[in-house]
């Protein structure tokens, strides 16, 4: 049977999508990546914010259009079906399953129920099809969330967060690096809290020590670290780790302290520029990336221009700045004082206007130096190379390394650049090899 896949929203639904399509593969069932091609189309939601909501609304439709060209079977998987069970069944007749996250440890199950198709196995105990870059490959070490954001809608969806233990990540992470995965991204809501809710304490600087030592993985880069978690013991595993990059996700939020109790997070504006400092000086090469809130309910122009001012000091290398999206069932959602649309989304663009001259500032100080680049992908018309260097996180998260060779190169290698020019946001070089 010829399955299609579309997989929405972030990275940890990419991981679960792949699970998926392994096990597919498993049951000797075919990927196709043209709709017209297929028999049943999965598509795996998103629906974390409205944007991601209504995205996924439109695909639905979207492919619910081939029924009338040969689709026989449509499923509907995912944090939109985990929220939304009821009203897709009953507002999209055009699904013919829709699978809850609640519902994985049946998937195999339900898909032989809607298709008439024979399914075996667990969709957790499949090795996985990784869907990019055969060379780099997301792993989530834990599920949920259990810190409970008053904007965020991810423990409605996922529950509260539970790690996997410590031989199942490793064994994945083994699997990985033997099918040719050299650069590995350990995943979390929440990574730093990795281990609490299953072994009773944080374990994530032993799951980098014992990560490192796998053979075949070049970087080990961890994404989404909360600030008031990152012990001394993890940066000292990652100081100690030559695979794992300095490369520190920390999401803020905001830097105003009466907003962040509002926001439910842990911490203080002083507290963040405190480990900033402190990374910066246990990490001469370190990345630090953020990613803040702008227009939640009650924010004033004055707190607005604190951040301004937190964000003009810390000088983050890396950022990302979205406007509150009210999201029902959040404590937020009925809080008093919700921003004007048209404010927030002035507020954010004076925002990253502010961030572009930091990241401008941040690439030209690269200019002349060498870095380590991942060959990503070949622009034949233009005879140049397109990579990320140990600062970029994948999939278009951060910049690229632009540069040119006089040898042909084979994607998925590493090699030295020298770079010669920078922008706001992608750096540009010479290869040296």
């Amino acid at each position: 049977m010829n399955v299609g896949f579309v997989s929405l929203g972030c990275c940890k639904n990419l991981v679960d999508s792949e699970n998926m399509m392994a096990l597919l593969k498993e049951n000797n069932h075919k990927i196709v990546g043209d709709p017209r091609l297929a028999d049943v189309i999965v598509i795996n939601t998103c629906g974390f914010i409205n944007p991601a909501k209504e995205e996924a609304i439109d695909i639905i439709f979207e492919m619910a259009a081939y029924k009338n060209s040969g689709l026989k079977k449509l499923i509907v998987c995912g944090c939109l079906a985990q929220r939304y069970e009821a009203t897709l069944r009953e507002e999209i007749p055009e699904i013919d399953a829709v699978i809850p996250i609640d519902d994985y440890s049946r998937w195999a199950e339900i898909f032989a129920e809607v298709t008439g198709e024979s399914m075996k196995g667990s969709y957790l105990k499949s090795e996985r099809v990784l869907s990019g870059r055969p060379w780099r490959a997301y792993e989530k070490i834990s599920d949920g969330c259990s810190n409970h954001c008053t904007y965020c809608a991810i423990p409605l969806i996922r529950g509260d967060q539970i790690s996997r233990s410590l031989e199942d990540v490793l064994q994945e992470a083994k699997y990985l690096a033997s099918i040719g995965v050299k650069e590995l991204t350990l995943i979390a809501q929440d990574t730093s809290k990795y281990g609490l809710d299953y072994y009773g304490e944080l374990r994530l600087a032993q799951l980098i020590r014992e990560v490192n030592k796998i053979e075949g993985l070049h970087w080990i880069r961890i994404l989404y670290m909360y600030p008031d978690e990152i012990v001394d013991e993890v940066l000292e595993a990652m100081a100690e780790c030559e695979k794992v990059l300095p490369y520190f996700d920390i999401p803020m939020q905001h830097a105003n302290n009466r907003l962040l109790k509002k926001m439910n997070r842990r911490g203080t504006k002083e507290d963040t520029i405190a480990l900033v400092k402190k990374i910066n000086k246990m990490f001469p090469d370190a990345t630090l990336r953020t990613t803040v809130i702008v227009g939640f309910p009650s924010e004033t122009e004055e707190e607005f221009e604190e951040l301004i001012d937190f964000i003009q000091e810390t000088k983050w290398d890396r950022f990302g700045a979205f406007t509150y999206s009210p999201e029902e069932d959040t404590p937020a959602y009925d809080m008093d004082g919700q921003v004007d649309e048209e404010v927030a989304q002035a507020r954010l663009d004076r925002l990253m206007k502010v961030q572009e001259g930091i990241s401008f500032e941040k690439n030209q100080a690269k200019i002349g130096k060498v870095i380590e680049v991942l060959v990503e992908e070949k622009e034949a018309l233009k005879n140049q190379y397109r990579g990320r260097s140990a600062a970029d996180a994948p999939d278009d998260v951060d910049g690229q390394v632009i540069f040119t060779c006089e040898e042909e190169l084979e994607l998925g290698t590493f090699v030295k650049v020298k770079i010669t020019d920078a922008k706001e946001y992608d750096v540009y070089g010479v290869c040296l090899e």
